[in-house]
């Protein structure tokens, strides 16, 4: 009997007879391939993961509830992602800024439960059961911008616009944090965000002008 027939394993490397060794190795690497693909389907599946869906080897995903603009969302998300990708990739709210992805410049500054944060740095896991305001939520209806979203207008305290969503949601928390008693206090509170284009003296007005505005 044959070494096919008999199913004898060819452990040493050796292909079968009437086999040449480049079809046999060639034949055990995509068998290999295959194998590892089905048994990562079969640890999304068992994850709970749906089709196009990404989970991290070790099982490392994470089932996140989280409020953003007043809706509620259920993912299973990457316990690497960041708030950023999350609001960005997996919720359509593009209205946050990837600048640096370090931190260091502010442009995707956004309110969780009222407090500012870079949500480059912030891991979308911290978020559980937390409330999220983007740009995005920010105005009070369609059509009814924020003070400040009005106040950025009517100074002209942007140019190319890139950052200017963050700019704005810092200035809320900074209005709302009471820092608002004199220019160089804003300024001084608003230094975590950067402006490439140099509006930063209108930008200043513009939290100004919405800081009275609230006070009236």
């Amino acid at each position: 009997m044959s070494d096919k027939l008999s199913g004898e394993d060819h452990r040493d490397g050796q292909a079968p007879p009437g086999v040449s060794r480049r079809g046999f190795l060639s034949t055990t690497a995509a068998g290999g391939v295959v194998a590892g693909v089905l048994a990562s389907a079969l640890a999304a599946e068992r994850a709970g993961a749906s089709i196009g869906q990404v989970v991290a080897p070790g099982g490392s995903s994470a089932a996140l509830s989280v409020t953003v603009n007043g809706r509620r969302h259920q993912v299973t998300i990457d316990n690497r992602t960041s708030l950023l990708d999350l609001l960005r990739e997996r919720l359509a709210l593009p209205g946050t800024k990837k600048g640096c992805d370090q931190g260091a410049c502010g442009a995707c500054t956004v309110l969780v439960d009222g407090r500012r944060v870079n949500a480059c740095l912030t891991l979308a896991v911290r978020c559980q059961d937390a409330e999220v305001t983007t740009i995005e939520g920010l105005a009070a209806g369609e059509g009814e911008l924020h003070a400040l979203q009005r106040a950025f207008i009517e100074q002209d305290a942007f140019q190319c616009g890139y950052c200017t969503p963050g700019q704005i949601m810092s200035g809320v928390a900074c209005i709302r944090e009471s820092h608002t008693g004199s220019r160089e206090e804003i300024r001084e509170w608003m230094s975590g965000n950067v402006c490439r284009c140099g509006c930063y003296v209108k930008i200043v007005n513009a939290v100004a002008q919405a800081a009275r505005e609230g006070r009236s």
